[in-house]
């Protein structure tokens, strides 16, 4: 239960901020993906993992869950062939594998994503180059990508941040017109609508996420769709060492690496993808009422939803001329019971050490030697970062009145900080 009173916060003039000693609109956590509270594992998740375990079959090399998992999500998708491997950043890895870049080609993706989407790129000594991004939606822009295409570009990895669609059609259209292969980081994106068919269709390769805190998890996982069956079977063969095993021969055909999902995963996410519709419906449901509370309130843009938007986390783009300092925001917010991310992350993936130091193997710089990150290189996507993009964790199991707190908080730190008469 909260301590919220809804119509009495909305109606205070000058509500005190609970950061400066008032009451805060809510003292109970709100769930969370972090334990059970935020997470939908129940009697299918335990006899899934019983099965495994009574059965003495923990690999995946001889066993049958994932094989079946691997069918079953090919199946959800529409896809092709389906690859399972150990994280979302193995997914990655797998289709920046696939693509076989030489020694110093490019790689266009995006500043803002976690870092799995860019390390895979230089753990295949190709070169990760960054195209600037939508001021709204985070997400790559189509003008900037086609800008940074040189004849070394070897494919564009697209994220779909926080859940919403980037612009695929767009990016696939441009990747076609060069030749090159478009990978689709659909670890925020599960099951989000694009046309008549979903993120990770329309790229060559898509990849998706089993990490704790996503739509569905088995703490880590990753999963590879595609409908190119020799792109699948170099995945597959760069999971297991680049072993042929269907040959039956003890052989290793190419650099590669162990990134075999476990049975016990492969069981746990065959129970989770059951649940995966209806975690996107309630997520859906719930943003749904969140943008309808806070709708107009100036200075603050909710996330543009046309039917598309599956909510892995709820991003807000605060205006600092009108709502004020992004991380003021974050830190009021939080003191209500609200917890808030200002920025989401710490820089430009571009800014951290491992690029901009260009920290990589030993002290050869490799492959970034020639390669430069200055500050200024995306200026949307800094922007967003340093002042602009509010992002709440969000949740399949907010109720109701979980989402009312969430929108009184807000409206009473948009009486409290913005600059103009909200």
């Amino acid at each position: 239960m909260s301590n919220s009173n809804h119509v009495g916060t909305l109606a205070m003039d000058q509500p005190e901020l609970a950061r400066d000693g008032g009451a805060p609109v809510r003292t109970d956590p709100l769930p969370t993906v972090m334990d059970a509270s935020g997470r939908r594992f129940g009697d299918e998740e335990v006899k899934a993992a019983e099965r495994v375990l009574r059965s003495g079959m923990l690999s995946a090399t001889w066993g049958t869950e994932v094989p079946a998992l691997e069918q079953e999500f090919a199946a959800l998708l529409g896809a092709g062939h389906a690859v399972a491997c150990s994280s979302g950043t193995a997914a990655l890895h797998l289709a920046v594998a696939a693509v076989d870049p030489e020694p110093g080609d490019e790689i266009i993706t995006t500043p803002i994503s976690d870092m799995g989407t860019v390390f895979p790129i230089l753990m295949q000594n190709a070169v990760p180059v960054f195209a600037d991004v939508d001021p709204i939606t985070g997400n790559l822009d189509p003008t900037a990508v086609a800008a940074a295409i040189t004849p070394r570009t070897k494919a564009v990895m697209a994220v779909h941040l926080f859940g919403k669609p980037a612009p695929i059609v767009e990016l696939r259209e441009l990747c076609d017109q060069h030749g090159i292969t478009l990978i689709e980081d659909c670890a925020q994106a599960y099951l989000a609508p694009v046309g008549d068919t979903l993120t990770g269709r329309i790229g060559h390769i898509g990849c998706f996420s089993l990490q704790q805190t996503k739509h569905i998890s088995a703490g880590d996982g990753g999963l590879v769709v595609t409908d190119d069956a020799a792109l699948a079977r170099r995945m597959r063969l760069f999971a297991d060492k680049g072993w042929p095993r269907a040959t039956n021969e003890r052989n290793y055909l190419f650099l590669a690496l162990n990134y075999r999902m476990t049975e016990l995963v492969g069981a746990v996410t065959r129970a989770q993808l059951s649940r995966l519709a209806g975690v996107v419906a309630d997520r859906r449901t719930a943003a749904a009422r969140a943008t309808a509370g806070i709708g107009e309130l100036p200075g603050i843009t909710a996330p543009p939803d046309t039917g598309d938007h599956v909510y892995w986390q709820y991003p807000l783009i605060l205006d600092p001329e009108i709502a004020g300092d992004l991380h003021e925001w974050a830190t009021a917010l939080t003191a209500e019971g609200i917890p808030a991310n200002g920025g989401y992350l710490t820089s430009p993936l571009y800014g951290a050490p491992a690029l901009r130091e260009r920290i990589t193997y030993g002290d050869s710089h490799f492959p970034l030697q020639d390669v430069g990150y200055p500050v200024g290189l995306c200026p949307n996507a800094e922007e967003l970062i340093n002042h602009r993009l509010l992002v709440l964790p969000w949740n399949e199991n907010y109720t109701s009145g979980d989402v009312d707190d969430i929108v009184t908080a807000i409206r009473k730190v948009h009486t409290a900080l913005t600059k103009v008469a909200g």
